[in-house]
């Protein structure tokens, strides 16, 4: 893991077209702005940790042999 101080306005490229953006800073929160391609798939982790299991069941009934880490 790579962990890295920003100020507001200052910028953290991913490979050679992700862009992550410090938007702002008020309190306890940080807003970011991400530029990438409409191909790769930006989700928060709370909605992927809500979804899992749905879609643990569904990729497990299409493919059993898929692997995937599932949370009961």
């Amino acid at each position: 893991m790579l962990v890295l101080s920003r100020k507001t306005g200052e910028s953290i490229q991913i490979d050679d077209d992700i862009f992550v953006t410090v938007s702002e800073v008020k309190g306890g929160r940080v807003r970011l702005s991400i530029e990438a391609p409409r191909s790769i798939r930006i989700v928060r982790q709370e909605v992927l940790e809500r979804d899992l299991p749905t879609r643990c069941e569904a990729l497990t009934l299409d493919a059993p042999e898929t692997p995937l880490k599932c949370v009961t």
